[in-house]
């Protein structure tokens, strides 16, 4: 917690502490803002004269709580938090720049919300920015992801319904561990009961989800985006086997996680994984990468790749 908020700015964090933890103790209260408990007393004290009641409660189960019915200030926004919101909002989103769209329906009415001094720009910045659409990024459904993130929270099991990139669709049993959003995409990061193994999903690609009523732990210390990144080229239809002449330290800022894992190997390296697709597999991610390598493993890989090679070799040899 930074040290130069003001009292009001404290206060209002006291207030956030207070709506997530009811019964926190100035003690707690005090540790959670990084100030003494005559401090956080203080800023209890500055919520009450605002009219915010907020009541004690004595004893081992006592505590800071908000009275019933409390009804909190309106969010205010600095005309450059405003105008952050809705770049991040574009950069994200860009179809949110059309009002008829789900994610600009809702920033419309953040932005009308606002005093007209700061509304005013955020507007103007909304109606005259071009976001230019990520290729690689796809919005799945927000009834899918909302029923995706009850699962996570309350550790419950479900059934997802999954149709892949061909079409087939396919039912599968999984504890859902976390949702993470990486390169545009969002995936399901899950422990797949059929498969024994940890499985990432892409969400967009997730047609339905049923509960099972049975409830799961997942791993202590879970870091979803580094077990995301680990898994991401894993599980796939085909499998591949690339190994590279330059050693790993080199070859490795051209992987991206989802192409597989590379281990070194000798004076080079091998870089193990899958894939759904192995013409782009080998178009656009193997061939942008400048250091020699052979295609070991994975047949379907080393066809896409001779017919990506017999094109280019057409492309640059002269008519008989």
């Amino acid at each position: 917690m930074p040290n130069d908020l003001s009292p009001t700015a404290r206060a209002l964090r006291a207030l956030e502490v207070l709506q997530a933890r009811p019964g926190t103790t100035a003690g707690e209260l005090a540790g959670r803002l990084g100030v003494t408990e005559r401090a956080a007393r203080r800023y209890v004290g500055i919520l009450r004269e605002a009219g915010i009641p907020v009541e004690s409660v004595r004893g081992p189960h006592g505590g800071y709580r908000l009275g019933r019915g409390t009804r909190l200030p309106p969010v205010h926004f600095t005309q450059s938090e405003a105008l952050g919101l809705v770049m991040a909002v574009l950069s994200g989103q860009p179809a949110a720049a059309d009002p008829d769209d789900l994610i600009g329906t809702a920033l419309g009415k953040v932005v009308k919300a606002l005093p007209e001094s700061v509304g005013q720009q955020a507007a103007m910045l909304r109606r005259y920015a071009s976001a230019a659409p990520d290729p690689l990024s796809a919005r799945p459904d927000p009834a899918i992801t909302s029923e995706l993130v009850d699962a996570v929270a309350a550790r419950l099991r479900v059934l997802v319904t999954y149709r892949s990139e061909a079409g087939n669709e396919w039912e599968t049993e999984v504890d859902p561990w976390s949702i993470v959003v990486r390169y545009g995409r969002w995936y399901l990061l899950c422990h797949s009961r059929r498969a024994d193994a940890i499985r990432t999903y892409r969400v967009d690609r997730i047609v339905a989800v049923r509960p099972t009523g049975h409830g799961f732990e997942p791993p202590r210390g879970l870091d979803p985006v580094a077990v995301l990144e680990e898994n991401l080229g894993v599980g796939w239809e085909f499998a591949t086997r690339v190994v590279f002449d330059a050693p790993l330290s080199e070859v490795a800022p051209w992987i991206r996680p989802p192409m597989g894992r590379l281990e070194p190997l000798g004076d080079g390296c091998l870089l193990v994984g899958s894939t759904r697709n192995p013409h782009m597999y080998a178009q656009e991610w193997l061939a942008r990468i400048p250091f020699a390598f052979r295609i070991e493993g994975g047949e379907e890989l080393r066809a896409a790749a001779e017919a990506l090679a017999a094109r280019l070799t057409a492309a640059v040899t002269d008519p008989p």
